[in-house]
């Protein structure tokens, strides 16, 4: 009996220890159709946690995607490793930190020009750096 007692004892705590929340995810989705130089308004990531963000451009002739997963420190900057559009030398891997206004993040498009850039210490933007206007959309998983 008291052999059976210690191991109920220990299988419950295991089992408390295993216990796993499932959450449903956040999401925030934005569409962009930016001037050529323009940027979109500055977007706050959530904070300390990972967040997967994703942008493409539907710009006929102009579409790519790109993705990071960030983490947004709060009054510390962003930090990011992800992947870059595909363009006529294929993807590449961006990763990086950065505290202050207009560090490349990812791009978003196969020329490279539209990308995910950080607008401040705890946001990010779309800047376009076409000369004419492309269009598309950006999402926040967390």
């Amino acid at each position: 009996m008291l052999l059976a007692a210690v191991v109920a004892i220990i299988t419950s705590a295991v089992v408390a220890n295993a216990t796993q929340t499932i959450t449903t995810p956040n999401a925030a989705f934005i569409a962009y159709n930016l001037a050529g130089g323009a940027n979109s308004a500055a977007i706050t990531p959530a904070t300390n946690r990972s967040v997967q963000v994703m942008g493409c451009c539907t710009t006929g002739g102009f579409q790519g995607v790109g993705q990071v997963s960030l983490l947004h420190v709060p009054g510390g900057g962003m930090q990011w490793v992800g992947l870059e559009s595909h363009s006529l030398g294929g993807s590449t891997i961006t990763e990086g930190f950065a505290a202050n206004v207009g560090t490349h993040i990812v791009y978003i498009n196969f020329l490279q020009t539209v990308e995910i850039q950080t607008a401040g210490i705890d946001t990010i933007r779309i800047h376009n750096g076409e000369a004419t206007t492309r269009a598309g959309n950006v999402t926040l998983i967390w």
